[in-house]
């Protein structure tokens, strides 16, 4: 009877993982951070049978899950140079939560004051219903774990919960943040020894009723340095002058979490662990402040928001001299914007703002992964070096990226080719008839 049982187990686990629930498409997306999400917008909107592939719970990367709910730049010296479906999506949550847009008409002394401040959740809500309109199968908890390529495009093997996957599609966008169905592909990939941290972001509930003085907000940060040198708190534990921010009723309180990487499940467990472990520190420690017994811990975001890891090598890896020169190439499909601005010790770094009137450009080759067809990269880890990847991996670039990656894939697929020897003319024109802007 035993004998009898596990063979019926096997069979029925081998029957599983044949029938492997095997579904085809046009286009697989991997990642629903701001490229992903992008890429398979557009590209359903431009009718083509999208499947996108999240590996977590919700839509949005960074957007949303990091606690960066301040998209930017997609307006710059005076004029809008990001435009498209996931503008409009951004515009829709804006109004629909009541918002304000800031004023682009006017070139703002800080670069950041046009991000747009938008509510994460609405915006995980409204792009859920974007692409279910466009028929674009969102499929959370899912990853791919293998790739074999095909004569006309690949086979994606996924992980699923409870059961493995298969996908053959025509073109894939590697939209991971780490180019990890490149690496699968063979496509070599960049990177420092040396990394941007990443920053959690968290939000403390004061007592509204304390309104410090300027000696009692000395007090406090002499206390903070104390015990930063009893190793009670870190020194990346306190940036963004979290100790001013106490006067607040709601403060925003952010730290570093150095050496953040999400490229792999343990370096992810683990640089999501520190940064939460940061925030416990720095309520005990604000608890044991004057005035501030009652603080508490309102809310924190499901992940730590990762600023770089691996980079793919393109065709093209654009330099910062590229980028900070605003260079066109013939193939240049989307605009960009944003200081260069590597962030490398506990306070930061002053960016370095882009000389008036530059605008850096996104060329397809640097969504090509070198030597590998039927494969596009787009958002932070496309071909760049990485000063030019400081500006080019924030969330507007991103999109932009992923709307051009969209195009070509689409394209490619209507061709019959691949993104590589696809009609760049007729890329550029569907990008325009849905609302991007193109350099000329």
């Amino acid at each position: 009877m035993k004998k009898a049982f596990l063979l019926l187990f096997l069979l029925t686990t081998l029957l599983r993982s044949v029938w492997a629930a095997e579904t085809s498409c046009q286009i697989v997306v991997a990642g629903s951070g701001a490229a992903g999400l992008a890429a398979a917008l557009f590209a359903g909107e431009a009718g083509a049978d999208v499947i996108l592939l999240e590996a977590t719970h919700q839509l949005g990367g960074n957007t949303t899950s990091g606690g960066v709910n301040f998209p930017g730049i997609f307006h710059a010296w005076g004029k809008q140079i990001i435009d498209g479906p996931v503008w409009k999506l951004i515009e829709e949550c804006v109004e629909l939560d009541g918002g304000k847009m800031p004023d682009f008409s006017i070139v703002p002394d800080r670069h950041w004051k046009h991000q747009v401040r938008i509510n994460p959740a609405l915006f995980v809500l409204l792009a859920e219903e974007a692409l279910q309109k466009r028929n674009v199968k969102i499929r959370y908890y899912e990853t791919p774990t293998a790739l074999e390529p095909t004569p006309d495009g690949w086979i994606v093997r996924t992980a699923a919960m409870g059961e493995n996957r298969v996908i053959r599609c025509r073109q894939i966008i590697d939209c991971t943040g780490n180019a990890a169905l490149c690496a699968m592909a063979g496509a070599e990939r960049m990177r420092e020894e040396e990394t941007q941290p990443g920053t959690f972001n968290y939000f403390l509930t004061l007592d509204n009723e304390i309104k410090p003085t300027r000696e009692q907000l000395a007090e406090w940060r002499k206390r903070a340095e104390e015990a930063v040198r009893k190793g009670e708190l870190l020194p990346e534990d306190i940036r963004g002058n979290v100790w001013d921010a106490f006067s607040a009723e709601r403060s925003s309180s952010f730290n570093y979490v150095f050496n953040a990487d999400n490229s792999t499940a343990e370096s992810r467990t683990d640089t999501n662990l520190r940064g939460r472990a940061a925030a416990l520190r720095v309520l005990r420690f604000a608890r044991s402040l004057p005035g501030l017994e009652n603080a508490r811990l309102a809310f924190f975001p499901p992940e730590v928001g990762v600023r770089e890891t691996w980079r793919v090598r393109g065709e093209i890896v654009i330099s910062c001299a590229d980028y900070t020169s605003g260079k066109v190439w013939d193939d240049s499909l989307a605009f960009a914007y944003y200081p260069v601005d590597l962030h490398v010790n506990a306070s930061g770094v002053a960016p370095a703002q882009l000389t008036e009137g530059v605008l850096p450009t996104i060329p397809l080759r640097a969504l090509l992964p070198a030597g590998v067809e039927n494969m596009l990269a787009a958002g932070r880890c496309l071909s760049s070096d990485r000063l030019a990847n400081s500006g080019l991996r924030v969330q507007g670039a991103s999109m932009a990226g992923g709307q051009a990656a969209a195009a070509a894939a689409v394209i490619a697929v209507r061709e019959g080719t691949s993104p590589r020897k696809a009609s760049l003319q007729a890329m550029k024109t569907l990008l325009r008839e849905l609302g991007a802007i193109v350099p000329e």
